[in-house]
């Protein structure tokens, strides 16, 4: 079950009503259903004649499945949907048309939603579109690619802003009216994506009981668009020399040379070879190069190896997580679409810079019981961060009951002495997350570590597999770490381009630029003109992929992009393709 809420400030949460149990209908459930489909097809609505039994059933209830929303004092059913799934031979709809009407195939992919059904004292509620999400849930974790209805006329507006469309067909039954509707579950999992923030406040007032999550557990997105360009089969690499992918945020700089001689050297030999089972080499490496005890590190194949492996681990549906907002969106897809959490939202606002101040992060801890505390420092897709010394000094005065997890892939940029890797490995509840992907240029092998105290980082490499980190991973991120003068060499680099970028960027007229520190710019476009999105999808035309930082977060609105810093040539194409998209100032 996921709980969303929101602190506004540090002094106070307030959760979202929860009034409803919204569980799979028993035997016992389904007599009440009955009689409430009496009630109202055959006495209030004159669909069906009035039986003396005072129930009203059909055949297709031999295999229907029921979900019921219900009072959670007094167990009784607040409103009720039915779904019809395939592979009965047979549909509500077949009464009314015949298969060759359908403007749809009756395949085994095709599930109705049928008697939608609420109870007087909540037809004034979300009750019904509740209803209608839960059984569109239902029917696309059984597989589902289409649903089909038929909307009473009357509440036709239900059915509507449920993403059903109607085909241009209408049936009677009784003195009732109805439209025949469907929808694809593609088109239902964008409208779900449009409308995140709708749905999220609409499904924290049920208290969801079924056996699938809430949300549909499909991956977080992350950008990468550009292999759309190249091809994701990799039949034609010498695409990628057409494509400027400023969607990720992968290095504009190539790897150390040190890195890039000891792949080539051995190239032939570490494909076909296991690495060493415990990543122990790189651990010693990495412990090394960071001056922290060795059992303090557990090497991974990418940070989201590493944050899907610790919080599945710590964290349960019972668990209470703060995070910010906004922030790396990986954090949030975890603790509610995977773990189902109770997740708590720090506001970082755009009057303010999107800037994490010491004083409201130290109360919004004090002020909750968490289970753990997500920083991402600095943070995407803002840029900004927090000295070391502050967060260092708010984390010794917070009580240690809490869990702190401090993502520092992006802190190299923010300077040599930024990363609180050393201290993690001296605390007792301070984990220090650092990808190696960005600040190396390996995001291709996927290598990352954890930094934290012993019996943390021991209680989590009992759950490691064996061979973790591929060969390659392993060798390029030693390599990487022999080599701090060239890595310096490019972040100095890397800030003067990204100053660059933010400068061609406010030329193009009211562009807001956040003055962040990593190897991206977020950036706020005028209102008055194109979204977002709409500037992404014409700069794809011209070969440059950018990330529309809405889909993020909210609080970003739809005039946000996070552009990564590239080479110079490639930021001056990337400034061209978005004063193209502007249009005329």
């Amino acid at each position: 079950m996921s709980h969303t809420y929101t602190i506004d400030s540090a002094a106070g949460v307030t959760p979202s009503p929860r009034r409803l149990c919204l569980t799979l209908a028993d035997e016992m459930d389904r007599a009440e259903i009955y009689r409430m489909r009496h009630a109202v097809y055959a006495a209030e609505l004159h669909q069906h004649p009035v039986n003396a039994a005072g129930e009203l059933r059909d055949a297709l209830d031999a295999f229907n499945i029921y979900l019921a929303a219900r009072e959670p004092a007094t167990g009784a059913i607040a409103g009720f949907v039915s779904i019809t799934p395939p592979g009965h031979g047979k549909y509500s709809i077949d009464k009314y048309l015949s298969r060759d009407e359908l403007p749809f195939a009756c395949d085994d992919g095709l599930y109705e939603v049928r008697l939608l059904t609420v109870a007087p004292a909540y037809r004034r509620g979300p009750l019904a579109l509740q209803l209608m999400y839960a059984a569109f849930r239902y029917a696309e974790s059984r597989g589902a690619r289409r649903i089909v209805a038929i909307g009473r006329r009357e509440v036709l507006s239900v059915y509507l802003k449920s993403s059903l469309r109607p085909v241009g067909k209408q049936v009677s039954c009784g003195a009732v009216t109805f439209e025949l509707l469907t929808v694809t579950i593609d088109e239902l999992r964008a409208a779900a994506s449009e409308n995140s923030d709708i749905l999220r406040r609409m499904t924290d007032r049920i208290d969801w009981q079924l056996d699938f999550p809430v949300r549909s557990p499909a991956g977080c997105f992350h950008g990468g668009a550009f292999f759309d360009a190249i091809g994701d089969e990799f039949d034609d690499l010498g695409r990628r020399h057409d494509v400027i992918n400023a969607d990720v945020l992968d290095a504009w700089f190539d790897p150390s040379p040190k890195v890039t001689t000891a792949i080539a050297e051995a190239l032939r030999w570490l494909l076909k070879t296991s690495p060493p089972a415990d990543c122990r080499g790189m651990a010693r490496a990495i412990a090394r190069a960071r001056g922290v005890p060795i059992d303090c590190i557990l090497p991974a194949a990418g940070s989201s190896d590493l944050i899907f492996l610790g919080l599945r681990h710590w964290l349960t549906a019972a668990s209470r997580v703060l995070i910010l907002d906004p922030t790396y969106g990986e954090y949030a897809h975890v603790l509610e679409r995977v773990i189902g959490c109770r997740v708590d939202r720090l506001n970082l606002s755009r009057p303010d810079g999107y800037l994490l101040h010491a004083n409201s992060l130290a109360a919004a801890i004090e002020a909750n019981r968490y289970d753990l505390v997500i920083l991402v420092n600095p943070n995407s897709p803002t840029g900004r961060h927090m000295p070391r010394a502050e967060l260092q000094s708010v984390l010794q005065e917070t009580s240690p009951a809490a869990r702190i997890w401090i993502d520092e892939t992006y802190v190299e940029y923010a300077g040599p002495d930024q990363s609180l890797e050393a201290f993690a490995a001296e605390s007792n509840n301070v984990i220090v997350c650092k990808s190696m992907s960005k600040v190396y240029a390996l995001s291709g092998v996927r290598a990352a570590y954890l930094a934290g105290p012993r019996a943390a980082i021991a209680d989590l490499r009992a759950i490691t597999p064996p061979w973790a980190v591929s060969l390659p991973a392993q060798i390029a991120a030693v390599a990487a770490l022999t080599d701090p003068a060239y890595y310096a060499d490019q972040y100095r680099q890397t800030h003067l381009l990204r100053e660059e970028l933010a400068r061609d960027l406010r030329a193009l007229g009211e562009i807001e630029v956040i003055p962040g520190v990593a190897n991206f710019l977020l950036c706020h476009i005028p209102e008055s003109g194109p979204t977002a999105a709409a500037i992404v999808a014409d700069c794809r035309k011209k070969g440059v992929f950018l990330r529309d930082a809405g889909s993020m977060s909210a609080r970003l609105g739809r005039h946000s992009l996070r552009i990564a810093v590239k080479s110079p040539a490639e930021n001056a194409a990337v400034i061209a393709a978005v004063r193209a998209s502007l249009g005329p100032a």
